[in-house]
């Protein structure tokens, strides 16, 4: 079972498609990761960070009344933070079932990010989606 993204993500892939420059695709990420809430200093520990990221990364789950996963993240490089944005629009507050079931990377391809990342923000990349289906997982397992 694949399950489609969001809407929110969909009109994403509709804005990247309307810039053509990269330089103004990367102003974009960049400007998602600077409109997300700031994650709470106390959140930042060794057991929310990303191995695996160059640049200082932190997930940290949250359950939703409803059984959904959420998510804060933060990372002191801004277009992670963007990455990190754009993970939140395409996976939080979704049943673990559908975040397991969705393909981020293909997703993230969808955008081209996987030509026009550095090897390094692409295996960052690729560990924060690991974190994620990690989490779902657990939680699915949880019942």
């Amino acid at each position: 079972m694949t399950v489609a993204p969001p809407a929110a993500f969909e009109d994403i892939v509709a804005d990247f498609e309307f810039l053509e420059d990269w330089e103004d695709r990367y102003g974009y990420v960049i400007e998602m990761g600077k409109k997300m809430p700031p994650m709470p200093d106390a959140l930042k520990g060794p057991e929310t960070k990303v191995d695996g990221c160059a640049s200082q990364v932190w997930i940290a789950p949250r359950i939703g009344p409803d059984g959904a996963l959420g998510f804060t993240g933060d990372s002191d490089a801004l277009i992670v933070r963007g990455l990190i944005a754009l993970l939140h629009t395409l996976l939080a507050d979704r049943p673990a079932a559908e975040i397991l079931a969705t393909d981020a990377q293909a997703q993230f391809a969808r955008l081209g990010l996987d030509q026009a990342l550095s090897s390094q923000r692409s295996n960052g990349l690729r560990a924060m989606i690991t974190r994620l289906r990690d989490l779902a997982s657990a939680q699915a397992a949880q019942g």
